[in-house]
C-alpha cells in the first residue's frame, strides 16, 4: 500500500502540471485563432467575392478579383516603389551591422551611442512621420516648399526644392525616414548577435595577429550568419509591405504609393473589400515567395 502512495501523488502532480500547462496555453491560443486565422480565413474568402465595406450585398464572383489584379496595371505598378525601399533597406542593413561592429570593439561612450541610434525606434511611427513633413516642407508638407531642410538651403543661398511633391526625390526622402526610424532595431539584433560570440575568439584573432577586417570577415560575419538572414527577410518583407510612413507623409502621392495603400484605399475609399481581400492575399503569397527563395539561397552548407 505504501508503494502506491508515492506513484499516486506523482501521477497528481504531472495531471496538475498537465492542467497548468493547457490554462497557459489556452488563452493565447484562442486569442490567436480569433484574431489571426478566422480574419485570414475570412480575408481569403471575401478575395472570392464582391462585396462593400459592411457586407450588405455579397455576389460570388470566384477568381474575377485576382484576374483583375493582374490585369490592371495601376495595381502592380506601385512595387517599383518597393525598389527604393528595398534598395534603403540593404543601405539600413548594411550600416547597422558597420555601426554595432564599431560599438562592440573597445571604445569610449559606446553604451550612450547605442542608447542614442536605438532612440529613434522607440519613438511612434506616427510622430516621426510628422517630425520629417515638417523637417522637408512645411504646411501641408506636401505642395509647398518651405521646411527646416529648405530653410537651411537657402540660408546658404540655393534655391528651394519640393522635396515631397517632386516624383522619384519623394521616395529616396521617405526612404530616408525609414531608415532614421528602424535602424535602432537592426543595430540592437546585430549588437546582440555579435556580443554572443566568445570572448576567447577574439582573443585567440587578436594574438594571431588578425586585422579588423578579417575579424569581421572570418569570425564576426559567420558567428552572426543566421541574424543577417532574418534581418534581411524582414527588410525584403517590409520593403514589399511598407505604409505608414508614405501614407503618413504624402498620402501616396506624387508617386509615392504603395501596395498597401493601394489596397487600403480599395478597400475604404472604393469600398471595394473583395478586391481589396484578393490584393492582401497576392500580397502574402509574394512575402512567403520572397521569403522562401531567400532561405534556399541562404542556406548554410551541412
Amino acid at each position: 500500500m505504501s508503494n502506491n502512495k508515492p506513484a499516486r501523488r506523482l501521477g497528481k502532480q504531472d495531471r496538475s502540471k498537465l492542467i497548468t500547462v493547457i490554462l497557459f496555453l489556452l488563452i493565447p491560443t484562442v486569442l490567436l485563432i480569433t484574431f489571426t486565422y478566422i480574419p485570414a480565413f475570412n480575408m481569403f474568402k471575401y478575395s472570392f467575392e464582391e462585396r462593400d465595406q459592411f457586407g450588405a450585398s455579397v455576389e460570388f464572383i470566384g477568381l474575377e478579383n485576382y484576374k483583375t489584379i493582374f490585369t490592371t496595371p495601376e495595381y502592380f505598378s506601385t512595387f517599383k516603389n518597393s525598389l527604393y525601399y528595398l534598395a534603403g533597406s540593404f543601405i539600413q542593413l548594411a550600416l547597422a551591422l558597420f555601426m554595432a561592429t564599431i560599438l562592440c570593439s573597445k571604445i569610449r561612450f559606446a553604451n550612450f551611442f547605442k542608447g542614442v541610434l536605438f532612440f529613434p525606434y522607440m519613438i511612434n511611427t506616427v510622430a516621426v512621420a510628422v517630425i520629417f513633413r515638417r523637417f522637408f516642407q512645411r504646411g501641408d508638407g506636401v505642395t509647398n516648399t518651405d521646411g527646416t531642410l529648405n530653410s537651411i538651403i537657402t540660408l546658404f543661398g540655393g534655391e528651394p526644392i519640393k522635396f515631397l511633391s517632386t516624383e522619384g526625390l519623394v521616395n529616396i526622402c521617405l526612404v530616408f525616414v525609414s531608415i532614421w526610424r528602424y535602424i535602432g532595431f537592426d543595430l540592437v539584433m546585430f549588437i546582440g548577435a555579435i556580443q554572443s560570440i566568445s570572448p576567447d575568439i577574439y582573443e585567440a584573432a587578436e594574438l594571431d595577429g588578425a586585422n579588423r577586417w578579417q575579424v569581421f570577415r572570418y569570425i564576426i560575419a559567420p558567428g552572426i550568419r543566421p541574424i543577417i538572414l532574418l534581418q534581411m527577410i524582414l527588410a525584403v518583407k517590409g520593403a514589399i509591405s511598407v505604409y505608414e510612413i508614405p501614407y503618413i507623409i504624402t498620402g501616396g502621392k506624387f508617386g509615392s504609393s504603395t501596395f498597401v495603400i493601394q489596397t487600403t484605399e480599395t478597400a475604404f475609399r472604393y469600398q471595394k473589400v473583395g478586391l481589396a481581400s484578393a490584393m492582401a492575399v497576392v500580397l502574402t503569397l509574394i512575402i512567403i515567395i520572397v521569403t522562401v527563395i531567400q532561405k534556399l539561397a541562404f542556406k548554410e552548407e551541412k
